[in-house]
């Protein structure tokens, strides 16, 4: 039976109770000498930051910063060598993400913004990087550092912060699994960035550049210039109930019903119903879209907040359009659904809609802004269908990417919740 020193899941050859100590106890943990910003360089030893610990976890690029060689020996001698094994943990900011040092390429960092594990034989490496992503250790680092305006993380915190592990053999088989995970998930995540990144170079390739009138890459037997036409030529009707809320109309949200679709869950290529999901019930579906049902494969467009995500009406169930998301009604003899969605997504489009935006941080586009936009469109809809079908099938392939990638990060999730005490 299972009692609260194991966890739900262990090895099949482990029966002992795990151990409880502090971090303090077991690993040095210190700082190392701060590097102001006016000692950065452009190239030397990499200089590693808080906001490079969060980048790298979220698999995301950062800014690479340096300091000179010499500076770097001379710190290192104040402080110590960073080695493989060692863990940074992020003291400010988005707090308490971990990054792992797997090599021996030089990097230094800045005492305020990282703390430093130091390697030791007490403490398997990879299992304490993985500690430190569990649920239960992220909510104590925020019951202890949220006090205040400004939340930190500080050395003495990190000292007394409680583990319970098992002894070191099992530690290294839980870093060993942990490691195949995260190395399954960085692969997935390099597949799908690869995709992202061709769907990207085929949108610039397959549209026309600024002050050129055919693309450069283009279908077989597909010749001519396309033409340049105002945006509403292509547009029969534009579905904006902005403003609209339930309130308005006398009713309220339902529990389930009709999906709104809002800006928050239409994202680039398809609808996310688990983000800000709201229903209405039959009654309010006809109030608010009586007459102007959405059809499958209409586009969708957010106006702001964020401005640009694009997808198109996924099936006939009924859908709700809510805030700050407008619908087009196509006229079918000029442009096709799925090619008005691949242009809208063009870069060159996409900067031009920027470039017509108003407002300071959170940009939006009116419809005004859209009856000043200009268009290049091919003059046959067989070449639209061919350019829309090509990239259809493309998304539908970085959709069950990503899909798989979220199913991994979930599987990776249930085990850390189960092979931790």
């Amino acid at each position: 039976m299972r009692n609260k020193h194991t966890p739900e899941i262990r090895f099949v050859e482990f029966t002992e109770e795990w151990k409880h100590r502090k971090l303090g106890d077991l690993i040095k943990i210190s700082s190392a000498a701060r590097v102001h910003k006016n000692e950065w360089t452009t190239s030397g030893v990499r200089f590693f930051r808080s906001s490079d610990v969060v980048s790298n976890f979220y698999g995301k690029k950062n800014t690479l910063a340096f300091i000179s060689y010499s500076l770097y020996n001379e710190l290192s001698k104040k402080s110590g060598l960073v080695q493989p094994g060692d863990i940074l943990v992020t003291g400010g900011g988005t707090i308490g993400i971990p990054y792992l040092v797997v090599d021996t390429e030089p990097l230094y960092f800045k005492d305020a913004d990282l703390i430093w594990l130091k390697s030791a034989n007490k403490i398997d490496g990879y299992f304490l990087y993985s500690y430190f992503v569990t649920t239960q250790l992220r909510k104590y680092i925020s019951s202890i550092t949220h006090i205040g305006t400004i939340s930190h993380y500080t050395i003495e915190q990190a000292k007394d912060t409680p583990i319970i592990l098992p002894e070191p053999v099992e530690q290294t088989l839980i870093g060993s699994f942990f490691k195949k995970i995260d190395d399954t998930i960085f692969l997935h995540q390099q597949e799908l960035t690869t995709l992202i990144q061709t769907k990207l170079g085929f949108l610039q390739k397959m549209f026309p550049k600024e002050g050129e009138s055919v693309p450069e890459v283009r279908f077989p037997g597909f010749t001519g210039e396309w033409e340049e036409r105002k945006f509403f030529d292509n547009i029969k009707n534009i579905i904006d109930f902005r403003g609209r809320t339930p309130k308005k109309l006398g009713f309220e949200w339902s529990e389930s019903g009709y999906l709104a679709l809002s800006a928050l869950n239409v994202k680039n290529g398809y609808i996310d119903p688990s983000a800000d999901a709201h229903y209405g019930d039959e009654e309010l579906y006809q109030k608010w879209m009586g007459g102007r049902e959405l059809k499958q494969g209409q586009v969708l467009f957010t106006t702001e907040a964020p401005m640009g995500n694009v997808a198109q009406v996924p099936d006939n169930k009924g859908y709700i359009l809510s805030q700050r998301t407008i619908a087009f009604d196509v006229d079918e003899n000029k442009i096709t659904n799925n090619f008005l969605r691949v242009l809208l997504c063009s870069p060159k489009v996409f900067n031009e809609l920027s470039s017509l935006s108003s407002g300071g941080t959170a940009k939006g586009v009116s419809q005004k802004s859209l009856s000043q936009l200009k268009v290049q469109v091919p003059k046959s809809l067989e070449e639209q269908i061919k350019i829309g079908n090509f990239f259809e099938k493309m998304e539908e392939t970085i959709t069950l990417h990503q899909r798989e990638l979220d199913a991994l990060k979930e599987t990776k999730k249930a085990f850390l919740q189960k092979l931790f005490a």
